[in-house]
């Protein structure tokens, strides 16, 4: 394929690859006789780097589930509290063309401009080179590559196929007929990207270096496992129902007739995804996080609250994790019960005899057992250590925030984070997410301005293990490592394994049996991290999830509480909520860019 006819132009050399960018502000503020030139920052090591750094500003903040991704609410995770957020427009149907908030499209290309301009430019940096080498250089240019391969990845799997830009930079007097251009088939932009993943791991180090040395502070920084972790995902993706012999949408096509879905089903797409997946695993530098004690349920926060473990491949370390922890917090802990679990989430996660609630013995939704002096629903009772790390339900106990000791929380009406205790502010379903909620933050109402710093995880170890049991399960069902990769994971969550270990479960019978257990775990381990909304729309399956969703009676107070009743607001699943609207502005200025199905 000749990529020199995918183009994208910059339209002027500062303000289209340094705007927007939040930490460049002192480029564009200084006054005339001290303004920079382009030429000039890629002569410096110093504006050089913070050009690659700005770059690197356009990753997303995944776990900013209110202001930054709707990812979390839009599924059927989770119900957030607020009808003023974009998650309620999308939930009620209110994303059309004309409002295509949050909009993706034109941020992650400006990103991946830049990331071109740098690439093309870097190498004209004497300065880095006489001081660190062409090693330095090669680095930096590996750097650029890998994040402009990742945007890529985050407009595929919102967008489906894209525009691929290529390696030039149209000049900016360059006619707008330039800018006409069509998208490339999914599986094109598959293999542009993989390549591209490809070549940037080949220069990228195992760990983050500089100077060719280990180096703690560049924890952040793109590396080898980051490259193949992104391409696992990508492949997975690209080896699903929603694009592997889709026919439901065989009249997507470009102008000229290019189909730009493929309608014929390729097995084979099962095993470059599972090879992808074993390729991250065989790096060895990846485990699972225990913690020292054995404790599962501290193994499964030390995930998130060890810093840099061995179980984070990609993550990010700037990041709004301190509004993840006050949205999730309930208002006795100074939180804003923003962020709440959907009865359908809870109804997910196994019994402690490792089995679904729908298939244990263990499960009941009738009765109360007194558990230190609370009074819980035996719904709640006998789970995997998961839940109780996952959720906060109705009696469970909570410390953090501005709470000093260990409380019960409530969600009846007229109870402490009751509905009728704040205007806005209360849990539409009586549940609360637990995850990854640092205690010690404290910012909310009336906190002390303290925040627990930590990187927040984009990809993990824990996923790549499930990636690579679901796609050789759909290869090569039967295969061995399909069990040893999924019992690695029910293992540290504390759970009985399948057809090995202590109270051992029966193998899943068949591939159908096996698909619906992966897909189980995947729930479960990777919930409230962002997965979800992409796996039932891979999957095929949001139409039968979506829709009235579940929680608690909020509107009770007492037993009358312990009451499955629809959430207050519907999450609608349309079928042209399987990809993302383009926005009709760039419709209007690129004729060949053609609209996603149903919009």
């Amino acid at each position: 394929m000749n990529f020199q006819r995918y183009k994208i132009r910059i339209v002027s050399l500062l303000l289209a690859i340094l705007a927007g960018f939040t930490s460049c502000q002192k480029f564009l503020e200084q006054v005339p006789d001290d303004r920079i030139t382009m030429e000039e920052v890629f002569r410096k090591k110093g504006p050089s780097e913070q050009f690659l750094a700005n770059v690197y500003s356009y990753v997303p903040d995944e776990w900013e589930a209110i202001h930054a991704v709707p990812w979390v609410g839009t599924s059927d995770e989770a119900d957030l509290t607020w009808s003023g957020n974009f998650n309620y427009g999308i939930n009620v149907g209110n994303l059309s063309p004309t409002n295509t908030t949050p909009d993706f499209w034109a941020p992650y290309y400006r990103a991946i401009r830049a990331a071109t301009y740098f690439m093309n430019h870097i190498n004209a940096n004497d300065e880095i080179r006489n001081l660190s080498g062409q090693q330095l250089i090669d680095q930096y240019i590996a750097e650029a590559r890998f994040l402009r391969a990742f945007y890529y990845f985050c407009l595929m799997r919102e967008y489906g196929p894209v525009i691929l830009a290529g390696e030039e930079v149209i000049a900016p007097d360059a006619p707008a007929s330039e800018m006409q251009l069509p998208r490339s088939p999914y599986d094109e932009c598959v293999n542009y990207v993989v390549s591209e993943l490809d070549k940037a791991a080949a220069g990228l180090p195992l760990t983050p270096q500089r100077n060719g040395q280990q180096n703690d502070a560049e924890w952040g920084r793109a590396t080898k496992g980051m490259a193949l972790a992104v391409k696992s995902r990508l492949l997975l993706y690209a080896a699903s129902a929603q694009y592997n012999g889709n026919t439901e949408v065989s009249g997507f096509r470009n102008p000229d007739g290019t189909v730009l879905i493929a309608q014929t089903r390729d097995n084979e797409k099962w095993k470059r995804a599972a090879d992808a997946a074993k390729e991250v695993i065989d790096l060895g530098i990846y485990s699972l996080y225990k913690d020292p004690s054995g404790d599962p349920v501290k193994s499964l926060e030390g995930v998130f609250f060890q810093s840099w473990n061995d179980e984070q491949i990609f993550a990010r370390k700037s990041n709004g994790l301190a509004a993840w922890d006050v949205h999730c917090m309930p208002r006795q802990a100074g939180g804003w019960c923003g962020i709440g679990p959907t009865q359908e989430s809870v109804d997910a996660y196994f019994m402690s005899d490792g089995k679904l609630p729908s298939e244990s013995a263990l499960y009941s939704e009738e009765g109360f057992t007194n558990v230190a002096g609370q009074r819980v629903f035996n719904m709640y009772l006998k789970r995997e250590p998961r839940f109780y790390r996952d959720v906060t339900y109705n009696n469970s106990i909570w410390q953090g925030g501005s709470m000093s000791s260990p409380a019960p929380i409530s969600f009846f009406v007229s109870g402490p984070n009751g509905r009728n205790g704040h205007a806005t502010d209360f849990s539409k379903t009586g549940y609360l997410v637990r995850k990854n909620v640092g205690p010690t933050t404290n910012v909310g109402s009336g906190g002390n301005g303290q925040r627990q710093d930590r990187p927040a995880p984009l990809f993990r170890l824990a996923e790549i293990y499930l990636n690579y049991a679901e796609a050789l399960n759909e290869y090569e069902p039967g295969n061995a490592d399909i069990l040893k990769y999924l019992n690695l994971i029910r293992e540290r969550a504390g759970i009985p394994q399948y057809g090995a270990g202590t109270n051992a479960l029966p193998v899943p019978a068949d591939q159908a049996e096996m698909r619906k257990m992966i897909r189980a775990e995947r729930r479960i381990e990777l919930a409230y991290e962002g997965h979800r909304w992409f796996d039932i729309r891979r999957w095929k399956i949001a139409p039968q999830v979506m829709g009235t969703l579940h929680g608690m009676d909020i509107s009770k107070d007492g037993d009358e509480f312990y009451k499955r009743v629809p959430t207050m607001t519907p999450h609608l699943f349309r079928s042209s909520y399987y990809w993302w609207p383009v926005s009709q502005y760039e419709l209007d200025r690129n004729k060949n860019l053609i609209q996603n199905p149903g919009w």
